[in-house]
C-alpha cells in the first residue's frame, strides 16, 4: 500500500484525507519525522503555499537515511474559507485570520469572521471552501502535480453543531440547511473541497 506523508502535523486533516481515500494509502503525518522542517507559507495563493510544502518536504526527506520508513509520496494541502462579501478573505490567511503568532484557534477565527459579516444580509453571505493538494514523488527529481477542489456554500450568523473544525460551524454548503459541523464526517467527506482535490488524486493514481 503506498505511503502519503502529508506535510502537516494536523491530525484531523489526515484523518479526513484516509477516510476519503477509503485507505487505499497508508497516511503519514510530520509528526512521525519531527525533525521535519517547519515550511513558512508565504504564497499569496493556495496553490502556491501546496507546492512549496510539498518541494521543500520533499527535498528534505531525499537528504534523510531514512531506508524502508521513507514514504512514497508527500502530499501538501493548503486550503481555507473565501468569503466572498469580504473580497476573498480570510483566504490564505484561514488559519491564522484572528492574528497573533502562528495558527490562531478555531474559536478565535471563527468569533472574528462573524464580526466581520456583522449586518451583512442574507443573499449576500456567499463563500466557498477552497482547496490544492500538491503531490511529491520521493527518491526522483520533483516533478509536482496539483489538484484543486471548491465547495460553495454561505456563511451562517451563529456557530452550530459540534463536528469537524476550522470554520466547519459557520459554513453551510449549497444544497444543504446545515453546517458542516452539524451534517457530520461521512457528508463532508462526499461534497468537501477537499473531497473533491482528492478524487481528482486518486483518479490520477488509477490513470498512471
Amino acid at each position: 500500500m503506498p505511503t502519503l506523508l502529508l506535510s502537516s502535523r494536523n491530525a484531523h486533516k489526515a484523518e479526513e484525507i484516509a477516510a476519503i481515500l477509503d485507505d487505499r494509502f497508508t497516511v503519514q503525518t510530520l509528526v512521525t519525522f519531527p525533525d521535519a522542517p517547519e515550511v513558512v507559507e508565504d504564497g499569496d495563493t493556495f496553490a502556491a503555499n501546496a507546492v512549496k510544502k510539498a518541494v521543500e518536504i520533499t527535498a528534505w526527506l531525499n537528504g534523510q537515511p531514512l531506508g524502508q520508513a521513507r514514504p512514497d509520496f508527500v502530499l501538501a494541502d493548503d486550503s481555507g474559507l473565501a468569503v466572498d462579501a469580504l473580497g476573498g478573505e480570510p483566504g490564505v490567511r484561514s488559519a491564522r485570520y484572528a492574528g497573533g503568532d502562528g495558527n490562531a484557534p478555531d474559536a478565535a477565527n471563527n468569533a472574528k469572521l462573524l464580526r466581520e459579516m456583522d449586518g451583512i444580509p442574507d443573499g449576500n453571505r456567499g463563500a466557498q471552501f477552497q482547496c490544492v493538494l500538491a503531490l511529491a514523488a520521493l527518491g526522483q527529481a520533483t516533478e509536482v502535480v496539483t489538484f484543486d477542489g471548491i465547495c460553495r456554500g454561505s456563511i451562517a450568523r451563529t456557530r452550530t453543531g459540534e463536528g469537524g473544525f476550522g470554520y466547519d460551524p459557520l459554513f453551510i454548503p449549497d444544497g444543504h440547511s446545515r453546517s458542516f459541523a452539524e451534517l457530520g464526517q461521512a457528508v463532508k467527506n462526499e461534497i468537501s473541497h477537499r473531497a473533491r482535490a482528492l478524487a481528482k488524486l486518486a483518479d490520477h493514481f488509477a490513470s498512471n
